[in-house]
Formats: C-alpha cells, structure tokens, sequence
C-alpha cells in the first residue's frame, strides 16, 4: 500500500533536560477538521431523519399550528386540551398558558402527521391502477381517479414539502405474503415447460403433500413474521440466497454498468478517472443528504429506497459459513489499483471535496510512479474472485495482523475501489477483466484505456442515476 507518509499528532518525552512536547499543528488540524465534518455529518443525520419521519407534514407547520393555538387561547376562544394543563399548573403566569398551548399543539399536530402518514400508508396499498389500460383514449376507471385525488391530496397539497430520498420508508406498505396454495399454483406453471407429463405429475404431487403438510407450518411463521417486518423474505433471501453462498461472486452475484459507447468523452484515462471519482463521491454526498428524488412509478407510487445507503463505504468481508455486509458511515479514502500496486487516495482537502482537476494530478502521478509491486501485492485481488470459505480461511490465516491487517483495513474501508487498466478497445478484456485485479467485494469503477477512448465500467453500481451522472459528465482539462 503506497502511503503519502506518516506522521506523528503528539508526542511526550522526559529526558535529562526536561520535558520534550512535540506538536505537529497540521496533523491535529487534520483531526480537528475530520471530528467537525463527523458532527457536522451527525447534526444533517439528525436532521434529515426527523424531516422523513414526519413527511408528509413539513417542519414549519408544527410553528404555525403553536402560534394559532396560542393565538386562540390569548384571544379568548376556548382550546380544547389547555384548561385540562391549566390546572396542574398556576394559571395565572403567561410562560405557563404558552407551556400549555404548546403541548396542546403538539399533541394535535403529531396526531395529524401520523394519521397523514398511515392515511399514505393505506392508500399505497391499493394496486387496481397496476391493471388498468393506458393509452390514447383510456380512462382511469372511478375508483383510481379518487385514489390519485387522495394522493395526490396528501402529498401535492401547497403546504406538503419535496419529498426526500427516504421520506416514503415509512408509507411503502409491507410485501403482501401470498397463500401456501397461491405459491404452490405458481410455481407449478414455472416448471411446466421444464417438464414433461410424468415428470410434472410427480412434481404435482410433491406440492400437494408440501401444501397439505410441511408448508402449513411455515406459513405460519412467515405470517409472524410478516406482521413485525416490512419485508418478510428481505433478510432472508439477502442472507440465504447471496451471503451464504460459497461460489465466486463474479459471475454468480455480482452486476455491473458501463458508460455510453458512441461517446468519447476524452483519451485521457487520469481525467476519465478524476472525473469519475468526483462524480461518484458527489453522488454519495447526495445519498448522505438524502437530496436525491425517491424513484416513483408513475410519478406517484414510491419505490424502497434502502438499497442507496449501502452503495459506497461497504464491503462483504468473507465467513467460514457465510459472509457479511459492512457498512461505515464515512470514508475519507478511495484506493486505486494500477499495475499490481494499490494507493490510498484522500479525497478531502479542509472538508471539501476535491475538484476533478485535483484528483487528476494524483492519478496522473499513478500512472507515472515507476515502482514496483511487492511480493504477492500484483494477485492480491484474485483471492476476492475465488470461493468463499477458501478466502475466509486465507484472511484469518494471513491478514489478522501487522501490514496485512492495516492495508486490507485500508481496502475495505475506502469510499470505493477504482482499477487503472490498459486494455485495446476490441480486446476481451473490455468485456472481462482480470479478477486478479479488481475486488470484487465493494463498488469497483474500473477506468481502462487503450486506442483513442478511455471507458469506463461500475461493477456492483445499483443504481441508473448515477451511470447518467458518470456519462454526463466531461472531461478535465490539465
């Protein structure tokens, strides 16, 4: 792992003249700038959950409802909820007719945020409009038309606010869990082509007795489940389905993005790399912020947004049995592969995200080192690529400690994995890279050249947002 250097915060010594205190300013700025920008991230976090928590409703509506109640109540109109307070506390002093006025708002106004929010909840549960017939001519039938209008009521209204990236999580109704006979109908005719007469009346009744027998106890514990989750299956087939499968996860789990092919944005492979980085830490400044638009069928029915938490700053760190997701909160890093050598990057300079050109500089000074990889660094990454347990064993073999420990820690814990590559436009490895040289654990933007084009490929990017924001985007200019 090439490092920019290392320094020392502090440092304390007694010797034969006295004390010896060394400071080195710059580090503890460093630190004092990274602790601000975590409160800072904290304070937006803490802010931003409770504008989700309430939405539909804004924020400043709770201020109006305290003035108009308290208004009310000083004016001499009757406030049902105050007289009740006035008397546990001395009616007569001002401070506590608005102590009572105020909890008398805020009662009223939670209650109507939250009967809004169900009220949501409620009518995202009706599907009808998913059957309807659209086109020139066709007409919404009665029962749709009122739905939108009650939707549409509830967040379309003048006083509703935009909505933010999770402000729908807790409106998404749960996922509908089906009867055991419903199952069994379905997955009998997605094997009927599969097989033939014999074959299918077997299959026949193996359901029947799973139906009759087994499948009524387990339908009873999806049902518990059911009523505490908001996805019963979720969990489950994240954890059965990908984290305890032991195949390579190349070609068994992983999906990928690639930029546009008729665009040529630039031969530079260092600026499509700044500008790419820049690009995805801009994306995930926008997740963090939850600025993004919640993707919404039919401009009105709200689709899960969860899955954008998880796109930068984590990993899948391997298990004997089964592996796990990691998640961090931050990452001040990315780390860059480049010809069997891996660098830390920062990608902040005094809180602030580095511009293309600054990113540019690094990477072009990349491609330039001339050093070489050190022993077993070039193939580091085909372990990633290769069976789970196998690289579960080879990491609490090899990697528990000393530089090991501290340059994967510095791999997993980047924002995300970027590969330099030198590849010819029509050559295999554009549509196939080696697994030798990118993780395949964590969101990798692979950055490769050759001919006039550099192009540019996301494995794992989960999202069609942020491929368009990576093809939008220009080159920089040195």
């Amino acid at each position: 792992m090439a490092e920019a250097h290392q320094a020392v915060a502090f440092s304390f010594a007694i010797t034969h003249e006295g004390w010896d205190v060394n400071l080195d300013r710059e580090v503890l700025h460093l630190v004092l700038a990274s602790g601000v920008r975590s409160w800072k991230k904290r304070l937006f976090r803490i802010q931003n959950n409770l504008k989700t928590g309430i939405y539909p409703s804004p924020l400043y509506s709770l201020w109006g409802t305290v003035a108009a109640v308290s208004g009310a109540h000083f004016y001499g109109l009757p406030v049902p909820g105050v007289k009740e307070i006035l008397k546990v506390l001395p009616a007569e002093d001002e401070k506590n007719q608005l102590i009572a006025c105020a909890g008398v708002s805020l009662a009223g106004w939670l209650t109507a945020t939250f009967t809004a929010k169900y009220a949501l909840k409620l009518l995202y549960m009706y599907k009808g409009w998913m059957f309807e017939e659209r086109g020139p001519g066709k007409k919404a039938s009665l029962t749709t038309r009122l739905w939108i209008l009650a939707v549409n009521t509830l967040t379309g209204h003048p006083m509703s606010i935009k909505p933010m990236l999770y402000s729908f999580q807790g409106s998404i109704p749960r996922l509908p869990l089906p009867s055991v006979k419903d199952t069994m109908q379905r997955y009998l005719r997605s094997v009927r082509p599969l097989l033939d007469d014999a074959q299918y009346e077997r299959m026949e009744k193996l359901a029947k007795e799973f139906q009759n027998g087994i499948g009524v106890k387990l339908q009873r514990y999806l049902i518990l489940k059911s009523w505490w989750a908001t996805n019963y299956v979720s969990d489950w087939w994240e954890e059965y389905v990908y984290l305890r499968g032991r195949s390579p996860l190349l070609i068994n789990s992983n999906f990928y993005g690639i930029d546009a092919l008729f665009m040529h944005p630039t031969s530079n492979q260092a600026a499509r790399a700044a500008v790419a980085i820049n690009t995805v830490l801009q994306f995930r400044r926008l997740i963090e912020r939850q600025e993004l638009e919640p993707i919404m069928l039919q401009g009105m029915v709200p689709l899960c947004s969860w899955q954008y938490e998880r796109l930068c700053n984590t990993t899948r760190v391997p298990g004997v049995e089964t592996d796990k997701i990691i998640h961090w909160e931050d990452s001040k890093h990315v780390v860059v592969y480049h010809k069997g050598r891996y660098f830390k990057v920062l990608i902040y300079h005094k809180n602030r995200i580095l511009r293309p050109c600054e990113l540019e500089v690094q990477m072009q000074a990349i491609l330039d080192d001339t050093s070489q990889p050190v022993d077993g660094e070039e193939r580091l990454a085909a372990l990633t690529a290769g069976e789970r347990t196998h690289w579960a064993h080879t990491r609490m073999e090899h990697f528990f400690k000393g530089t090991n420990r501290a340059s994967l820690d510095a791999i997993e814990k980047a924002a995300f994995f970027v590969c330099l590559m030198i590849y010819h436009t029509n050559s295999i490895g554009m549509i196939h890279p080696s697994s030798t040289s990118s993780a395949v654990t964590c969101f990798t933007v692979l950055v490769t050249t050759g001919g006039a084009t550099s192009r540019l490929r996301c494995v794992l990017a989960p999202t069609a947002e942020l491929a368009s924001m990576l093809n939008t985007r220009g080159p920089t200019h040195q």
